[in-house]
């Protein structure tokens, strides 16, 4: 079956969604099997080969595990384009129902380096949060102005940021251990995160930050010397 030359985008999109890898990091394994002097690019669990370049086109193979999934063609000026809309390629009702489908009803736990654009109702069993940076006023499409920060949070297999509105930016402080519930994952200006939206939520297991202080002032009384009458 030919592949349809109408949208690139679409397709990359549709590949990443079906190997969990994002359309960024897919368009630069392309890239840099076509610029390697072996042919060749990695993404996540896929391997690309670049076959040869026909009418200005050039022609990949993607392999998974050694086994051939699909062969397709880029143009070569799309190749050397910077500033692609890899968010948009996820935005097609095309690539939402592909997602849909792929997604279970029910909340899934994951581990940070497994979260993908489109992931819906993610549990991140515990994580915890790197940094609390100044909050910042955002006017919204309503007219009115509610305060946003983005902090980012990590587990042993990777970090994501994640953004919060309003009340939920109190909620947590830089060292806390965070367990978070029915978000999901979104991309902005390239970069993955996790939003809770209206169903999700966030808990703190543990406040490290008030632990380590409590910590920090026994040793400080241990050291204490007692004073002589």
């Amino acid at each position: 079956m030919k592949q349809k030359k109408s949208s690139i985008g679409d397709h990359l999109a549709s590949l990443s969604v079906q190997y969990g890898c994002y359309p960024a990091e897919l368009f630069q394994a392309l890239v840099e099997a076509r610029e390697s002097s072996k042919g060749v690019g990695v993404c996540q669990t896929l391997t690309i080969e670049y076959r040869g370049t026909v009418d200005d086109e050039a022609i990949f193979l993607v392999k998974q595990n050694g086994i051939a999934q699909v062969q397709f063609r880029v143009g070569e000026e799309t190749l050397k384009q910077k500033n692609l809309g890899f968010d948009g390629w996820m935005e097609s009702d095309r690539i939402r129902k592909q997602i849909a489908r792929q997604n279970p009803s029910a909340p899934v736990s994951s581990h940070i380096s497994d979260l993908r654009h489109g992931m819906k109702k993610v549990n991140v069993d515990e994580a915890k949060v790197l940094d609390t940076p100044q909050p910042k006023q955002v006017h919204t499409q309503f007219g009115n102005t509610i305060m946003m920060a983005n902090v980012y949070v990590e587990d042993e297999t990777g970090k994501i940021n994640l953004c919060l509105w309003d009340e939920q930016i109190k909620t947590v402080k830089a060292g806390d251990i965070v367990q978070i519930k029915n978000a999901s994952v979104a991309t902005f200006k390239g970069e993955k995160q996790i939003r809770l939206g209206k169903m999700g939520t966030i808990t703190v297991l543990r406040k490290e930050h008030a632990r380590s202080n409590g910590q920090n002032a026994k040793i400080s009384r241990k050291a204490e010397k007692p004073v002589l009458a």
